[in-house]
């Protein structure tokens, strides 16, 4: 079944073939993500607290949703897709950066990802899934940079990684800097 298998990547995000979720993750294989940003008009980013049943990550804050495309599927179909299934909204997303992290995290799982990001704006309602999300708020980036210089432990690993580039992406957008 497509929705159980992820893309493997090479390190220029070139499909080299599939492998079912799980196992990739396990086996720490380079494989396609996607993550998405949704600021309000304000700039403040829409945060979700992933369900505590996850897989991994369970409790932790991250940005508004994350995944993986199915194979066939464009990063950009996918990151609209999961925006609907894990917050009940579409948006117009646009893509912001690329960038490839591992790390470990529990369970004995290993993120080893070609991560997609996208950013998008919205002002209306947030209806999440509660499979995938135990909460959501919108945040000020300058409260989310205090708390994570604070208690980054609180925070999804691949979200400490790339929010030093989503600052610098904001500050352009937002401040204008």
């Amino acid at each position: 079944m497509n929705k159980e298998h992820v893309v493997l990547v090479n390190a220029n995000d070139e499909a080299i073939g599939e492998m079912e979720k799980m196992e990739a993750h396990q086996k720490g294989e380079l494989h396609r993500a996607i993550s998405v940003f949704v600021f309000d008009k304000e700039g403040r980013l829409l945060l979700q607290q992933r369900a505590l049943s996850k897989y991994h990550g369970g409790g932790l804050w991250t940005n508004t949703c994350c995944s993986h495309p199915y194979p066939g599927e464009t990063p950009l179909d996918a990151a609209t897709r999961r925006l609907q299934e894990e917050m009940g909204f579409s948006v117009p997303l646009e893509h912001m950066l690329s960038f490839t992290y591992r790390a470990e995290v529990e369970n004995g799982l290993i993120e080893n990802e070609f991560d997609h990001v996208f950013a998008g704006i919205y002002e209306g309602e947030v209806q999440p899934d509660e499979d995938e999300v135990a909460d959501f708020k919108y945040v000020s980036m300058q409260e989310i940079r205090a708390d994570l210089d604070r208690s980054p432990a609180n925070y999804t690993q691949w979200f400490r990684i790339v929010f030093p580039d989503v600052e610098k992406w904001w500050k352009k957008h937002f401040v204008g800097e």
